[in-house]
């Protein structure tokens, strides 16, 4: 003879589901005492019967019952039977509904700011105009999985599978090092390195470090928006100055600095994002100079510095001014975008600051990875494959412009970059673009808004349409897409 209480249990069961049965049976009967529809001191079915009445093996009953009161949810009576526990609370409700699982429970989720920008969620259908990806497809995939063995069996034999510094692989940091010393001119040592998760991963752990809410942060009035996010978050207040065929407008900058306390300035001045340009020798000079006047930090975002087609690339601004400069690399697109390694290269009071930020919200990196592409560089596959990607991408470029040319020469204006791996392309009449980014969709082509790297209402509006992760025969194709959607 049952207890009388409406079980309701053999709709909420389904052996089909992925969840094992003794685990619904518990999770349905947690909920049945949270709602209140089972109350305290309540005697239940004996497994026999509530095997019967739900339909399962009375094991299973039997592991659920005991699982519960060894929760503390049951309680066993002897021979009078299993009961809910006297010893728990009065549900707050007590309206014999059960809680759907989905539900909040009645807490006041708030944000310091509500999350207005869209996840950046990749896959999707149609084609994907990326704003500056490598070809993955061109990274040897046994490269990395020997690479990958190496690192493996290496640590497995010096211990070191544990946990460890949150300034990433030694082996790493060291590499970094020597690479950014002997190419780029920088004055470091592993002790000024920290690995990162990808550089938008380093632009937000320096942001940690150096925003208070209520300080200011100057941005160039088109630039990289997931940074100016970063800012956002931080509490910051954003300042945006001009810029040019020669980069950021350095009067403007100086006009900001006596405005406002400038805390930091983010600049990507290689290749500016999303224009390309590079930043004049004697606007770097300048902007050194404004951060030893007013004690503002420099963000050098160096996101792509292998990728120079024309000349020698400029030295970063870290190089010749490393107490002002935090320095933000990449090896995701050497490498590969999957991979996310990226570097912080800073003062060592800087790095030892971004260190306990790490461990508090990653605690450490990923050992083997970073193992792993420390191997390549010291081999010196990382700078074959650069070599050859460089050969690739440079093609690519000249057939990118090609096309642009041919397929929408009387839409857009552009400058060939120099270096990196997207194009800016102007468009002569703002009513163009604005019709292309409305039926784009509908065309089958996604792209990067021209609004998303604006900080200004008066910046130029464009797109930046990366070329290197498409053969020539895709970037075509895409571009004949884009002409297509101008109608």
């Amino acid at each position: 003879m049952l207890r009388p209480w409406k079980l309701g249990l053999s709709e909420r069961i389904d052996a089909s589901r992925g969840t094992p049965v003794y685990m619904q049976i518990i999770q349905a009967l947690i909920r049945d005492i949270e709602s209140g529809r089972l109350t305290s001191g309540t005697f239940l079915p004996s497994s026999r019967e509530l095997a019967t009445a739900v339909g399962v093996n009375r094991k299973t009953v039997v592991l659920a019952y005991e699982d519960l009161i060894a929760q503390g949810w049951l309680e066993s009576a002897g021979t009078r039977g299993t009961m809910v526990s006297a010893s728990l609370p009065e549900p707050a409700r007590g309206t014999g509904t059960p809680t759907p699982p989905d539900q909040d429970g009645g807490v006041d989720y708030r944000f310091a700011e509500p999350p207005a920008r869209p996840l950046a969620l990749p896959g999707g259908t149609g084609h994907k105009l990326d704003e500056g990806a490598p070809d993955g497809r061109l990274f040897p995939a046994e490269l990395l999985a020997r690479a990958y063995r190496s690192s493996v069996q290496r640590a497995s034999r010096e211990n070191r599978l544990q946990y460890r510094d949150p300034r990433g692989s030694e082996a790493l940091r060291e590499s970094i090092a020597v690479m950014l010393k002997s190419q780029r001119g920088l004055p470091v040592t592993a002790r000024n390195i920290c690995i990162t998760r990808g550089s938008q991963n380093g632009i937000f752990l320096a942001t940690r470090v150096l925003i208070q809410p209520g300080d200011t942060v100057v941005v160039e009035a088109l630039t990289y928006e997931p940074a100016v996010a970063a800012f956002h978050a931080s509490g910051a207040k954003i300042v945006s100055v001009r810029l040019d065929e020669d980069g950021i407008n350095i009067d403007d900058l100086e006009r900001a600095c006596r405005r406002h306390a400038v805390r930091a300035v983010f600049v990507t001045p290689h290749h500016q994002f999303p224009t390309t340009v590079a930043l004049r020798p004697e606007r770097r000079m300048r902007m050194l100079e404004l951060a030893r006047q007013f004690g503002f930090a420099i963000i050098e975002d160096d996101y792509d510095h292998e990728f120079h087609f024309e000349s020698q690339p400029l030295l970063p601004m870290a190089g010749y001014a490393p107490g002002q400069v935090i320095y933000v690399g990449s090896l995701s697109k050497l490498l590969l975008p999957a991979l996310r390694i990226g570097y912080i290269a800073a003062p060592e009071k800087v790095i030892d600051a971004i260190a306990h930020q790490v461990s508090l919200i990653d605690g450490m990196g990923n050992t083997l990875t970073e193992d792993a592409a420390a191997e390549l560089i010291e081999n010196g596959e990382l700078r074959r494959h650069a070599r050859k990607v460089r050969q690739v991408y440079a093609r690519r470029r000249a057939a990118f412009a090609r096309t642009v040319d041919a397929e929408l020469g009387d839409l857009v204006d552009y400058t060939m970059p120099d270096g990196g791996l997207a194009f800016w392309l102007r468009f002569k009449r703002r009513e163009d673009l604005d019709r292309v980014e409305e039926s784009a969709s509908a065309q089958g082509l996604r792209f990067a808004s021209s609004r998303s790297f604006i900080t200004s209402d008066d910046a130029e509006r464009g797109l930046r349409i990366g070329f290197a992760s498409l053969t020539e025969h895709e970037a075509r194709q895409a571009i004949r897409m884009l002409r297509a959607t101008a109608g």
